[in-house]
Parts: structure tokens; C-alpha cells; sequence
């Protein structure tokens, strides 16, 4: 099994991915216990002495003019994770939460937070055992931390509520952890507050969503090449010094992903004398690398928030390297949360300019020749008219969620919480966007390999032949119509997972 050590530097992206999505293990590196070691001496010097310190001898929120007795300290803590464990509706998926989990504890490790050893290391077994705390959906403004979903989180460390094992079995924490051999972590003075307030939630979900969109983009320059092939248009305008006349870097790579992906197409080639009437093709084929482009430098400034972000230790109050214990606002999720806004806008772009590109494929005025719906025998059969409309119903859902959540503020706490960043809700949209984006890229490719096939005798080029050729081998080709729901399923997993990249890739060598 692999294993991640967290210390007291940032975790990368691959960190996240391997944790989260690959089951990877953690431990805490020898610096992080040295800093973490440091740093609780802070907190116990703060927990003695006469002066009120946020969290450690106060209440929290608009209570935190109440000041807690050394003896019930302890109790103020679990009493902080099971308020807070207030979550609602379905469960998060268990990806979100180890990238949460494993968020949380690199701010730990950082030596920031003044929690003890212990409970780190206990936060890591969770982890490494595969232990994920059940969160549901709803309960995290977005600020002052993720605070419901990492309660819930913080809840299982403590032995409380509920966990899916290692096999997915749900089952009480307190269960799952003798199972494994750990003792549930009695929480000192500050960890309660250490463990909920940071914005890992919203940060695990803006790096899972970045990795499925480098892939994505790639499959929908893909999906974009075969289009433009079977829908007999040029490749010229993706030409180097045309497109270098403006030089937005994404726009520059995809017209260079283009261009190897349509070399050597008999198809293209088929069209480019002088008896072709078409003088433009339509923007949605013409179009591809300014879109496409803008969006892969859309997610590259949302990749610089992340790095920023993993860089950083959020808590409230915070222990500084010189020992003092300050309150702060760096827990507010703004940052994340207009990168996690800004992200759905060319998802939902992306998504609209591929279901274009398909709808082409359908129209006998627009198809250059090809049937009606691609039917094998229109009337009789319907085709790929229904994918479009799946594809269409899926575009009108993405609109609606690239309004960005960011914008609004529900003040809570009594006022004391009086503006918040809705990065938590950024985040699951974002989720649905980008799952989204993977069926409507699919509906595209499925059809697009379709036209490419009835262009017979004419050939595609080898790298979209090679996508035509995977695509076979779980999907037939044209033919009287048949039950197309698992045949976009299949399809969608193709494109999700990196396959139909992949068999390009073969031909092409590596796409950027």
C-alpha cells in the first residue's frame, strides 16, 4: 500500500488524489511531531494561565465571553464536536471526506493548531485504516471552517457517531475502531476547535475537481477533433502562426492537441480542394481551441489558489512560531470559494459548445450527408436523437449550477458569523458540474464515432481510429436501433477514467 508522510510542508495535489481517491495510507513525518510537539506547549502555557484565550478557556462563536473553568475544559471540547455534528441529507462521497481528513491534519502537522501528538496521530489512523466518518451533506457555511462536516469527522476520532469501514460496511465508530486496534482520542484543551476550523472540505473538493478536469479537457479536445472530422470541417484554422496571433496558453495547447489529433486524416484531407464550397465552419467546431483554451486557463489560476491554499495552515486562534496564540480570520473560505465558482463557468461552457457539436451530427441541413439522427433507417429508427436530448437536459443543469454560490451570505452565530463564503456549496456543485461535463463529452465522442464510421470508405486519421477502435470494443457500431442508456454509460466511463485520452495518446503520443 502506498503511504503519504505529512510534515510540516504542503501536501501536494498527487497527495491528495492518492489519499483520497487511491486508498493511500498516511503517516506524520519526524518534523511535524517535532512541531506539533512545540506548539502544544503553547497551548497548555495559554490553558493556565489567568488571561481568557479563544477556545481554550472560553466558549466559541458569539459564547466566547463565557469563560470555561479549568474542570470542565475537556468536557467544552466533545461538547464543540457533538454540537457541531449537526449535518444533513445524504452522505458525502468517501473521496471528500479522506481529502478532508487529510487536509485537516497537514494544517495539524504544520505545528499551527496546538493540538497534541496523539490526536494527530490518531487522525492519521483513521486514514491509513480506511476509516471514513459517515458527513452528510448539508451543515458548512463555508466559514470559520467547513465546521459540520469536520465535527463529523472529528466525532469518529472520538469514538462517536457513525463510519464506513475499510469495506464500506456502515457501522458505529466506536466499533469500527475497536475493530482495528485504536482507542478513541480524548480531546485536551483547544483540539475540539483545532480539528473543525479549517476550509479542507471545500479545498479536497477544488483539488479532486482540478484532477478530473485535466483529464476531461483532454478527452473533450478529443471528443472536439472527431467532431470536426466527421462533421467535415478543416483543420487550418487551428494552424500554429493563426492561432498564435493570440497567445492565451490554453488556446495555443489545444489547437497543438488538435492538430496531432487530426494528422493524417483521410477524411479531412478528402474536402480540402478547391471544389469545396464551405467557406467557415460553425464556431462550436471553429471555435474549440478559444474555448477549450480559456477554460484550461480558467482551472490553471484555480490550481494557484489550491497550491496557495495547501500551503497554508488555517485555524482560529493560531500558534505562531514565537510561540504566542492569536485570533485570526484565515479560516474564511473566500479564496476557495470563488476558485470553486469561477471553475463551473467554463465546465458549463465546455458542456454547451460539445452538445453543439453533436446536435450538428443530427441535422440532415447541417451533417454534411450524413442521415437523419444518424439512424439506420430514419423514421424507423430514431438514432442518437434522444442522447442529444440527454445531453441538452444535462447542459441546462450545468447553467444553473455556474451560478456561483459565492455571492451569498447568510449571517449566523448570533451575528458574530455575520458574512460567510458558501465555499462548501461552491464545492458540491462543482462535484455535479464536473460529472456533468464527463456524460455530455461522452454523448459527443459516441456520436461522433458513429458519423466517423458511416463516412466509410473514407478513413479517419490513426489517433481518432484508435478512440473509434476502443469505443468497438464496448459498443457496437451503427446499426438498427437499440437500448442507448448503458451504451452512454459505458462511453462516460471511458472518458472519465482517462481510456479514450489514452487511445489517442497511443497514436499521438502524450497530449497536453
Amino acid at each position: 500500500m502506498a503511504v503519504v508522510e505529512v510534515g510540516t510542508a504542503a501536501v501536494s495535489p498527487a497527495d491528495v488524489v492518492a489519499v483520497a481517491s487511491e486508498a493511500a495510507a498516511v503517516r506524520l513525518g519526524a518534523d511535524a511531531l517535532v512541531a506539533i510537539t512545540a506548539s502544544r506547549r503553547a497551548v497548555e502555557a495559554l490553558a493556565s494561565a489567568t488571561v481568557p484565550a479563544y477556545g481554550v478557556s472560553t466558549g466559541f462563536g458569539a459564547l466566547a465571553t463565557r469563560h470555561i473553568a479549568p474542570e470542565l475544559r475537556s468536557q467544552l471540547q466533545r461538547s464543540l464536536i457533538r454540537s457541531h455534528a449537526a449535518g444533513a441529507g445524504p452522505e458525502v462521497e468517501r473521496e471528500v471526506i479522506r481529502a478532508m481528513m487529510l487536509l485537516r491534519l497537514s494544517t495539524l502537522a504544520t505545528g499551527s493548531t496546538g493540538v497534541r501528538v496523539e490526536t494527530a496521530q490518531g487522525l492519521a489512523a483513521l486514514l491509513s485504516h480506511g476509516i471514513t466518518p459517515v458527513v452528510p451533506e448539508y451543515g458548512s457555511l463555508g466559514c470559520s471552517g467547513d465546521l459540520a462536516p469536520l465535527a463529523h469527522c472529528a466525532l469518529a476520532l472520538i469514538g462517536e457517531g457513525e463510519v464506513r469501514d475499510a469495506s464500506g460496511l456502515r457501522r458505529p465508530a466506536a466499533e469500527a475502531l475497536a475493530e482495528a486496534g485504536l482507542a478513541p482520542v480524548e480531546l485536551a484543551a483547544k483540539e475540539g476547535l483545532a480539528l473543525i476550523n479549517g476550509t479542507d472540505g471545500m479545498l479536497g473538493m477544488l483539488v479532486l475537481a482540478l484532477a478530473d478536469l485535466a483529464r476531461l479537457m483532454r478527452s473533450a479536445d478529443v471528443a472536439a477533433a472527431m467532431s470536426v472530422e466527421a462533421l467535415l470541417g478543416t483543420d487550418r484554422v487551428f494552424a500554429e502562426d493563426i492561432v498564435g496571433l493570440r497567445p492565451h496558453p490554453g488556446q495555443l495547447t489545444v489547437a497543438a492537441n488538435l492538430r496531432l489529433l487530426l494528422e493524417g486524416s483521410a477524411i479531412v484531407a478528402s474536402h480540402r480542394g478547391s471544389d469545396c464550397t464551405r467557406v467557415q465552419d460553425a464556431y462550436s467546431m471553429r471555435c474549440a481551441p478559444q474555448v477549450h483554451g480559456a477554460a484550461r486557463d480558467t482551472f490553471a489560476y484555480a490550481g494557484v489558489v489550491a497550491d496557495r491554499e495547501l500551503a497554508s495552515a488555517i485555524d482560529n486562534p493560531v500558534v505562531l512560531a514565537d510561540g504566542r496564540v492569536e485570533s485570526n480570520g484565515n479560516f474564511h473560505g473566500a479564496p476557495v470559494a470563488y476558485a470553486l465558482d469561477f471553475c463551473a463557468i467554463p465546465v458549463a461552457d465546455v458542456a454547451s459548445m460539445s452538445e453543439r457539436r453533436t446536435d450538428r451530427f443530427l441535422d440532415v441541413a447541417r451533417s454534411s450527408g450524413l442521415p437523419a439522427f444518424l439512424a439506420h433507417d430514419p423514421g424507423v429508427d430514431s438514432g442518437h436523437m434522444i442522447a442529444q436530448y440527454t445531453a441538452a437536459a444535462i447542459v441546462s443543469e450545468l447553467k444553473r449550477l455556474a451560478v456561483p454560490a459565492s455571492v451569498d451570505s447568510i449571517p449566523s452565530s448570533a451575528m458574530q458569523e455575520d458574512h460567510v463564503s458558501m465555499g462548501w456549496t461552491a464545492g458540491r456543485k462543482l462535484r455535479r458540474a464536473v460529472d456533468g461535463l464527463a456524460t455530455v463529452l461522452a454523448v459527443e465522442v459516441l456520436t461522433a464515432a458513429r458519423a466517423l464510421d458511416m463516412r466509410a470508405p473514407l478513413q479517419p486519421g490513426s489517433a481518432t481510429g484508435a478512440v473509434v477502435r476502443l469505443l468497438r470494443e464496448h459498443v457496437a457500431g451503427p446499426g438498427p436501433d437499440r437500448h442507448l442508456a448503458p451504451e452512454i454509460e459505458a462511453t462516460a466511463g471511458l472518458v472519465g477514467t482517462g481510456a479514450v485520452v489514452a487511445a489517442a495518446e497511443s497514436v499521438t503520443g502524450p497530449l497536453a
